[in-house]
């Protein structure tokens, strides 16, 4: 869920309404419950709504502020009703909330906004469980049990280079089991069940490399290398995605700042035409546990670090450039190169250390990339 918004709004309005929000207070404890005002004292007698906040009718200034604010916004209250009170708060599916409604007798929980990228299919599912009613969804993938293209793999961490392109045709592409090529240069292998074969008209490989992109309708490309500037023609016509595969291993002067390790970073992925949405983690020294401007680099894009005994480092073999100063120093013959193999699990490099500094900075750091090993999906060979 997004950090800036809370999970659950529920609004009740009739008596029924009542008693279907105290059952999903109840079985979501973190959602905030509105109720209009001539409910009011009889939510204070039920389980789950001692909390319930009062509401005036209408409700259209209630949603100017709350409509933002929120994952998903539970209404029980008609389908219709529900629509013209949200419609001229949608902006787009990119940030707008999820929306469901229930009917007043709680036989349905209908998935009415953002159903994808909102999550409004899986949170129906949630509300209609705690009901006891049945989930509608009416997006044709998830109808059809296929590929949800705008976010597939998502709980596996990928995420689209760009949510605007392609997506719509390639929706459709899919529902309509059309010629479809998923190209998969990493990331984990189950975005689809690995014990189903994939839907019909999806095939399948793991190189780009002799693939004509004029023989499919769409290429759907999970990578993390610069497909627009390495493959054009194979990028026009593709839905890209940046699976989290990438594990960088740093060392830098002490006291070197957040801002140049930061530049560092993107300077040296864009040389080598990597992308920085695929980027899993950061590993370094142990002595480097209190480096602010690492610890700052984690925090700003959210990457988990890690952190590696000098030893730990030193027992990795085969360093491509070991150093007699840095062992000197920190006890181990390298520290960007082995932390990013050990990060990643692997005995290869992407990119071997980089010294990344700049003119009158007085600090350097380095930076070595790793290519996390991903398992192939069944049968496939290439």
């Amino acid at each position: 869920m997004s950090e800036l918004r809370k999970s659950f709004a529920i609004y009740a309005i009739t008596r029924h309404g009542l008693s279907h929000a105290a059952k999903l207070a109840t079985a979501i404890p973190s959602a905030d419950v509105f109720v209009s005002e001539k409910l009011m004292a009889a939510a204070q007698d039920r389980p789950g709504l001692s909390n319930a906040q009062p509401m005036t009718l209408p409700m259209g200034p209630l949603l100017q502020r709350t409509f933002k604010a929120y994952d998903c916004h539970v209404f029980v209250i008609s389908v219709g009703a529900v629509v013209r009170m949200i419609a001229p708060l949608l902006d787009s599916k990119k940030v707008d909330p999820a929306v469901v409604c229930v009917d007043d007798a709680a036989r349905y929980a209908i998935c009415v906004l953002s159903g994808h990228v909102g999550r409004g299919n899986v949170f129906s599912e949630r509300v209609a469980s705690a009901l006891a009613a049945t989930p509608v969804i009416t997006t044709a993938s998830d109808v059809l049990g296929t590929l949800t293209v705008d976010i597939l793999g998502r709980e596996r961490g990928f995420s689209l280079d760009d949510m605007d392109k392609n997506v719509t045709r390639g929706c459709a592409a899919v529902v309509n089991a059309e010629r479809v090529l998923f190209v998969q240069e990493t990331g984990e292998p189950d975005f689809w069940p690995l014990d189903q074969a994939l839907p019909p008209g999806v095939a399948y490989t793991t190189q780009l490399a002799g693939v004509d992109p004029k023989a499919w309708e769409i290429l759907l490309i999970a990578s993390d290398r610069n497909i627009q500037a390495l493959h054009p023609e194979h990028w026009e016509n593709a839905v890209l995605y940046r699976p989290k595969s990438l594990l960088l291993g740093l060392g830098c002067d002490r006291g070197t700042p957040f801002s140049l390790i930061e530049r560092g970073v993107h300077a040296v992925l864009m040389q080598h035409g990597l992308s920085i949405k695929s980027v899993r983690g950061l590993a370094s020294v142990d002595k480097k546990n209190d480096e602010e401007g690492l610890l700052a680099l984690a925090q700003q894009y959210g990457w988990p670090i890690q952190f590696f005994t000098p030893e730990e480092l030193d027992n990795v073999p085969n360093l491509r450039n070991p150093s007699a100063t840095v062992f000197k120093y920190i006890g181990t013959r390298g520290v960007a190169e082995p932390a990013a193999r050990l990060a990643a699990g692997v005995d290869e490099l992407v990119v071997a250390k980089t010294i990344y500094t700049e003119e009158g900075a007085g600090r350097s750091m380095t930076i070595a990339v790793a290519r996390a090993a991903f398992s192939k999906r069944p049968g496939v060979e290439s």
